[in-house]
């Protein structure tokens, strides 16, 4: 097919590799690096003395990371021949595009296939008691391009995006506060990974107000009250700080697509409404991402834009929403993929659980690294595996094995049969499935690792 991208952005890559993921990874590594020379050298016998950071150079390289990717991005459009365009589109017809280019100007394109791929945009906290002004009260997106570490910074929400960007300027002095409506820290997570992450974010130097909702504050020019309470006991405290961060997810966007000029519907909670094949109500008009239901995740979104095409074209695209995996890049990582504990007993399936502790893991102890665990969940008549959760420095790249494994219908006996080499953290994997499916091998208890 004939193919134009229309970006009003003027850098490609969408949210994950401009204002997301990979601008967080960058500074995430950093201060890992940082940390590492800090606290765990002198372990190692390595001496560093006048050990500091240079945040602009962070920073720095931080934007080199993302530019360099969005220009390899373009170099493929060029390669696959596929127009770009920069400018902000929005609905005409079922077929026609009217597009606001950056540059001035208007210009209008017909297709016979649409995809909308807008994405997300921050959501604001409800009743907006706080607004986002990107300078004391800032998103993700603000967060990102500090010119200065806060001495006290406020996380509101502790999910991903507000424990990663909590860990990077906790991991650089900032004295970090987090405040979360929920009882538990990654409420999405899996009961023992939230537990275990809590306990050792608090040993870090974070400090939490779980079951708490933002109620109120104040902004001044270089720092903002917050007026917090306690959702059970309805007693109310106020925090200052810096920087208050406001993480409390996504939303959708479509502001301006003029979605109804297509006659395109939308969802209850605004997003693009499709099928199983991803098309919407109009049958030549397609949607991925974060724009329609389910989690928001690039690669969740990447599989959908492969699937969407397919469809389009006739040759059956397919998503297994069962094996998509979810990572959070603090240090140590949190990964898993399928069902929690939590859910399995909800939806009264009978299960067997295998855990294996990294501090029981060769590599791990020779690294002195052994944050963490493996966690796997499987049906306790076939053995097939439903869910795995993992806590390690290696978690979002160990998970991959057991994504493959999800996707091929495989059983705990099956990874647990398949030789890992040794010595490698990846063996606690396998660990954990031996676990899971003989229980006369299993060693350890998620309990005798809490000991």
């Amino acid at each position: 097919m004939k193919t134009v991208c229309i970006e009003k952005r003027g850098a490609l890559g969408g949210t994950c590799l401009n204002i997301g993921c990979i601008p967080s990874k960058a500074l995430l590594n950093a201060v890992a690096n940082y940390r590492a020379a800090k606290h765990s050298f002198p372990k190692l016998g390595i001496k560093c003395s006048g050990l500091s950071y240079d945040l602009n150079q962070i920073m720095k390289q931080k934007q080199e990371a993302v530019t360099g990717l969005t220009k390899g991005v373009e170099i493929l459009f060029r390669k696959y021949k596929v127009d770009y365009v920069k400018g902000t589109a929005s609905f005409l017809s079922k077929d026609a595009l009217n597009i606001k280019l950056n540059e001035g100007g208007q210009e209008k394109i017909q297709a016979k296939k649409m995809l909308i791929a807008t994405g997300s945009d921050v959501s604001p906290l409800p009743g907006e008691p706080l607004k986002i002004d990107e300078k004391v009260v800032v998103s993700s997106t603000g967060a990102l391009s500090l010119k200065e570490v806060p001495k006290k910074m406020i996380v509101i929400g502790a999910g991903v995006i507000g424990m990663e960007l909590g860990s990077v300027y906790q991991g650089l002095g900032a004295d970090v506060t987090v405040v979360e409506f929920q009882n538990q820290i990654m409420p999405f997570a899996d009961g023992e990974v939230s537990k275990h992450m809590l306990k050792y974010f608090k040993k870090e130097g974070f400090n939490f107000l779980t079951g708490h909702k933002v109620v109120g504050g104040s902004v001044g020019e270089r720092s903002a009250k917050v007026v917090v309470e306690d959702a059970k006991s309805g007693k109310k405290q106020e925090l200052e700080a810096d920087i208050v961060l406001v993480a409390t997810g996504r939303k959708p966007y479509t502001e301006g697509l003029h979605a109804d000029k297509a006659g395109v519907k939308l969802d209850s909670h605004g997003r693009v409404d499709v099928n199983k094949e991803l098309m919407t109500n109009v049958p030549n008009i397609y949607a991925i991402g974060d724009v329609v239901k389910g989690a928001m995740l690039a690669h969740k979104a990447e599989e959908e834009g492969i699937a969407a095409v397919e469809n389009m074209l006739g040759e059956g695209g397919h998503v297994n929403y069962g094996a998509i995996p979810g990572v959070i890049y603090t240090h140590p990582e949190v990964a898993y993929v399928g069902k929690t504990e939590e859910e399995l007993k909800k939806e009264n399936v009978a299960y067997s659980k295998g855990f294996f502790p990294m501090m029981a893991n060769s590599r791990s102890r020779a690294m002195h690294d052994g944050e963490g665990f493996v966690k796997v969940l499987t049906d306790k008549k076939t053995d097939k595996i439903l869910g795995v959760h993992m806590v390690s420095s290696v978690a979002g790249e160990a998970i991959a094995e057991m994504v493959l494994a999800m996707e091929y219908g495989a059983s705990a006996e099956d990874v647990a049969r398949t030789c890992h080499a040794h010595p490698t953290m990846s063996e606690a994997v396998k660990e954990a499935c031996l676990g899971a499916y003989d229980k006369t091998c299993l060693l350890y208890t998620s309990d005798a690792a809490d000991e």
